[in-house]
Formats: structure tokens, C-alpha cells, sequence
């Protein structure tokens, strides 16, 4: 798979999108890296350690969350992208459900739209993607949680959000999937996505696991969201076992050092 200059084996391989909230309010790291010299600060730590990806969001989803406006989310996030294109040779994803952001964040050099709805809450996004050639994470996501068959309904939900991502004209190898941990779902439903995480690769394009100090990982261990780093690992060795070409971490070396281990093991054992 290409994301912008770069190659990706995403049937051998297990890579770290590192997570960069450029928000006062997100859950886990909510204003750390609100300006730009300590965004820039932090990407290039997450270089440094191994990224492969860099995710930059500019308003937070926790429960609960206050939306944003364009200009805000903009101002928050364009200047940190171009920053990062300009300075360092790695590919950037702008996590935004916006299409006018994500217009604005391609044009300034992302690569990737990780959509947290998947395509389906905006008609605009996917042809604009499709327009600009660029890749697209869609994430599973609805209104409420209500399933009959939780694994089976998110699979038919993501299916209609790839339907839509190819009908705009974006090209299949440009797809990545998202089974949506913390999204209209609650704990035991995390769980059993989690439990059933191989069954979402039957869609037939690359996984990206997303749980990094999630509360699914806060309820099993009783924790604080700064002392997850242990539960996320588990989840991480869990998404390499399913066969998972992405996870999205916020500690890009202690997942890397994982990730790495384990394939050390299956390739060379």
C-alpha cells in the first residue's frame, strides 16, 4: 500500500500511526501539544521512535465532546501538517469528520483522512478524497449503540462505508478499515470486537486498531488514563496475533518494541 511516498507491506507487517492531538481537551493528552513548537516537538519525537504515520487531529471525540468549528479545527491543525510535510519525509493523516478541514489539510499535505464516520455522515468527504488521490482510514461508527449481532453489523456498516469510498472513486488500494474501539460502543461491546478482531480483515483491507488508553482499557484494569500504557501493549500484541497492519498509539516506542518483538518471533523462531 502507498501513503504518499511511502510503501507499506500491509499483509507482512504491524505499523504505528502516532497519535497527535493539537487540542486543549482531548482525553489522554489534552493540551500538551496545543501550539505548534511543542506539536512540531512531539512529531518529531514520534519520528524518532519509530513512527510510520503521523495522525493529527484538531477536535477531540471523547464522550461527550464539544464540536469545533472549520476555522477552529483549521487553525489548529494546517499549520502543524504543512510544518511537519516541510520538515520531515514521513506521511500525515488528518483525523477530522470535516470535509472543508480535510480539503484545507490535503492541500496543505496530508496524505490520509481518518474519518471517525466512516463517509457516511458527510457526502462531500469522499469524493474530495477521491479527487485529491489521497488514502483514507474509515472508521466504524454509528448514533447509538444498538446492534443485533455486533460483530456482524459493524462488518455490514464498514462494507457500506468501503461501498461508498469506491463509488466516490477512491481507489481500493487507498482503503484502510477501523473497527471504531470507543465509538457507539460500550465496554462488553469493545471487548468483543476485540475478541473477534480477525473477523473484520474478511472485508479484505488493511485493519488499523486503535485502543491506546482508551476507558475499554481504563474499566478491565481499574486505571487513570495516564496509567494505561501497559493495557494498551496487550491490545497491540493482540492487533499483531489478528493480522492488524496498523495500531494508532499515543507511546510510539513501547508499541514499536512490541510490535517488533512479536514479529521477531513469527518470522524467525
Amino acid at each position: 500500500m502507498q501513503i504518499g511516498n511511502r510503501f507499506f507491506d500491509v499483509e507482512n507487517e504491524t505499523y504505528v500511526c502516532g497519535i497527535l492531538n493539537v487540542t486543549p481537551d482531548s482525553f489522554s493528552d489534552g493540551g500538551r501539544y496545543a501550539e505548534t513548537d511543542a506539536a512540531m516537538y512531539r512529531a518529531e519525537q514520534m519520528i524518532l521512535e519509530g513512527a510510520a504515520l503521523i495522525d493529527v487531529g484538531g477536535e477531540s471525540t471523547r464522550p461527550g465532546f464539544e464540536p469545533v468549528s472549520v476555522e477552529t479545527e483549521c487553525e489548529r491543525v494546517i499549520p502543524v501538517i504543512e510544518k511537519i510535510k516541510n520538515t520531515f519525509d514521513i506521511p500525515v493523516s488528518v483525523d477530522t469528520s470535516k470535509s472543508a478541514v480535510a480539503r484545507e489539510a490535503l492541500l496543505a499535505g496530508a496524505d490520509v483522512v481518518n474519518d471517525i464516520w466512516g463517509l457516511r455522515a458527510n457526502q462531500e468527504m469522499g469524493r474530495l478524497i477521491a479527487g485529491q488521490g489521497a488514502c483514507c482510514i474509515l472508521m466504524h461508527n454509528r448514533p447509538q449503540n444498538d446492534y443485533t449481532d455486533i460483530i456482524r453489523d459493524i462488518k455490514e456498516d464498514l462494507q457500506k462505508s468501503i461501498d461508498s469510498a469506491l463509488q466516490c472513486g477512491i481507489d481500493s488500494g487507498r482503503i484502510i478499515v477501523d473497527p471504531g474501539i470507543g465509538f457507539a460502543k460500550d465496554y462488553e461491546q469493545n471487548l468483543t470486537v476485540l475478541k473477534y478482531l480477525e473477523a473484520f480483515k474478511e472485508l479484505g483491507y488493511p485493519l488499523l486498531l486503535g485502543t491506546s488508553n482508551k476507558s475499554v482499557i481504563g474499566t478491565a484494569l481499574a486505571l487513570p488514563v495516564e496509567e494505561r500504557l501497559e493495557g494498551t501493549l496487550a491490545t497491540t500484541a493482540l492487533a499483531v496475533a489478528k493480522g492488524c497492519a496498523f495500531v494508532r498509539a499515543h507511546d510510539v516506542r513501547a508499541n514499536l518494541r512490541i510490535i517488533r518483538m512479536l514479529q521477531t518471533i513469527r518470522d524467525k523462531g
